[in-house]
């Protein structure tokens, strides 16, 4: 199997990405969309046409980048709607009022290296909103999906995923120390199994999963780990965050993808699987594409959502 290779790269932005394709009676979800990658993520894909909806923990901050993304696109099919990844009642009751076909899922939402904290359920909560709301929603939505024969779930991930494989023991910290970065590193390897094991239950229904980190952009992302002036990344490494959708996007739109799944995207290529941390931003972790620990880890999913209470 070949890795996947496109005419685009580090610099390449979300709208060179989509230029000339036409989504037009298409329907896209971006989770995170009131900032950052997923707002830049939703424009993009309101650019070609798609219906997009804006899913956001805060609805007010949604229908300001709704009518911004309107005003730049001219595309006047932009909603906005409540979901909170870290409540299944919230991801719930998005998966129960959704009605008709749903194109393109893009789960964007997510949280880094955040002080230790617990849902209501006991989850961490980085495992929690990275991760089980997004697995709830995705699942919540399979019908969706389905009905389009062709439809496409992006997962954004991260490099921070060679930070730590799933610990199946104890993935909500319960006995071991808390420490955020392994536990960021944990839901984002847990992000591209979801793609893996996705793409393989679902190829009847033809739908294909992919996994991508998008890059190293200063967004809301960064509020807990120091942000511009932390010195984590080098300066010529940053992205803007036009650059840091690009990627997203490509799984989302570009017909390079079609077919293609369960494979792990970094600079709108397919990234080489490795053994050994690699100290950069590239490359995947070969426990995070591997097919048994995908395979283990979604009735592990199922278990902790049925157990929510």
């Amino acid at each position: 199997m070949s890795a996947v290779t496109t005419p685009f790269g580090f610099s390449s932005t979300a709208a060179e990405v989509v230029e000339g394709i036409d989504l037009t009676g298409r329907r896209a979800v971006v989770t995170g969309a009131s900032s950052g990658l997923g707002a830049e993520t939703a424009r993009s894909l309101a650019a070609t046409g798609a219906s997009v909806t804006l899913a956001v923990r805060d609805p007010a901050a949604g229908e300001r980048v709704a009518k911004d993304i309107t005003a730049s696109t001219g595309n006047q099919d932009v909603r906005v709607a409540q979901l909170d990844l870290a409540d299944p009642a919230s991801v719930n009751a998005f998966t129960a009022a959704w009605q008709g076909p749903l194109h393109i899922l893009v789960n964007n939402a997510g949280v880094m290296a955040c002080p230790e904290q617990y849902t209501a359920q006991g989850w961490e909560w980085q495992f929690a909103i990275n991760h089980l709301g997004h697995f709830a929603l995705t699942t919540g939505l399979y019908d969706a999906l389905a009905a389009d024969g062709n439809a496409r779930v992006v997962v954004v991930s991260s490099t921070g995923h060679q930070q730590s494989p799933v610990v199946w023991d104890d993935v909500n910290f319960a006995f071991r120390r808390y420490d955020p970065w392994l536990a960021y590193g944990q839901s984002k390897t847990a992000g591209v199994l979801f793609a893996v094991e996705a793409t393989r239950r679902w190829a009847g229904a033809g739908i294909t999963a992919n996994a991508c980190m998008p890059g190293a952009i200063y967004t809301n992302l960064q509020r807990h780990t120091g942000g511009r002036g932390s010195g984590r990344v080098p300066a010529d490494l940053i992205k803007t965050v036009e650059q840091g959708a690009a990627t997203s996007v490509l799984l989302a739109a570009s017909p390079l993808l079609d077919g293609i799944g369960g494979r792990y995207f970094d600079d709108c290529n397919e990234a080489e699987v490795v053994d050994r941390r690699t100290g950069t931003l590239h490359g995947v972790a070969r426990y995070a594409v591997d097919p048994d620990n995908a395979r283990r880890l979604w009735p592990l999913s199922q278990d902790l959502l049925a157990h929510a209470g």
